[in-house]
């Protein structure tokens, strides 16, 4: 598993804003050729909108915090590595041209802290899949005990939204749904409802869980589905998404049942 350096997260960002600073200049160019387009002479955003921002120097100011920003979040996932003050003065020293740190120095502090990351990075990887289990493991035996949710033999965890009238497919039947799935962290990896478009699959063509779990289902019917990790993606997972041994949320909603449309546009969404 690689792990991309932060510094040079940092250095694409600062390549960024310089790309920008280009790119207006080609603009205000171009503007110049046109009595029509308005002059852009500021970035600012005003004195109202930026509270704790104003003064002297404004709009340099706000564009500054907003780099402070870009640096921050690129260094989100290592924050608890940084000394915000050290980090303030290497910038600052840096852009007054007194580095404390010669060029040999600071490639050998870079390439150190690097191996670090790296080593970090394998560890996590290495631990991801006992943790995603026990993880998924624990939510499942305390939402077994909530009104309204069935646990099936093999561990499948369902709650009825809405009962249809239709019948229910046989195992080797086309079956047109609506879903949107999602992580126990609530991050939506996929949707239909997002697409706007149901999508056919036939029965037998994905993983367990949303076979056993469709089969369940009476056409018109809407439920709501807990997939255990054995029967969804197991320790490969389905990166980079669906990290190993995870449990899956899913709503589905059963809209037909062997329609005309025969092949599937696009993969389903849990095909193994």
């Amino acid at each position: 598993m690689k792990l991309s350096n932060p510094l040079i997260t940092v250095l694409a960002g600062a390549l960024m804003v310089v790309s920008l600073s280009a790119c207006s200049k080609d603009d205000k160019a171009d503007k110049a050729k046109s009595s029509k387009a308005p002059e852009i002479t500021s970035t600012a955003v005003g004195t109202e909108t930026v509270k704790g921002i104003t003064g002297q120097n404004n709009e340099q100011k706000q564009v500054s915090y907003m780099i402070g920003m870009d640096i921050a979040k690129s260094l989100e996932q290592i924050k608890q590595e940084i000394d915000v003050k050290s980090l303030n003065a290497g910038l600052a020293d840096q852009l007054d041209g007194k580095a404390l740190l010669n060029e040999d120095q600071h490639k050998q502090i870079r390439d150190a802290f690097s191996v670090k990351l790296q080593a970090h990075a394998e560890k996590t990887a290495a631990e991801l899949p006992k943790k995603n289990l026990d993880e998924g493991n624990a939510f499942l035996a305390k939402n077994k005990a909530v009104k309204g949710v069935v646990t099936t033999a093999s561990g499948l965890q369902y709650q009825v939204l809405r009962e249809g009238k239709g019948p229910k497919p046989a195992p080797t039947d086309m079956v047109r749904v609506h879903y949107k799935g999602s992580l126990l962290n609530g991050e939506e990896f996929d949707s239909s409802y997002a697409r706007n478009e149901p999508i056919d699959f036939p029965l037998d063509k994905v993983v367990p869980g949303w076979s056993e779990g469709v089969g369940l289902m009476s056409a018109g019917s809407k439920y709501k589905m807990w997939i255990p990790a054995a029967l969804a993606y197991g320790e490969a997972g389905s990166p980079p998404v669906i990290g190993p041994n995870s449990t899956l949320v899913f709503e589905v909603e059963l809209l037909e049942i062997n329609p005309a449309q025969q092949v599937p546009a696009e993969p389903a969404p849990a095909a193994q």
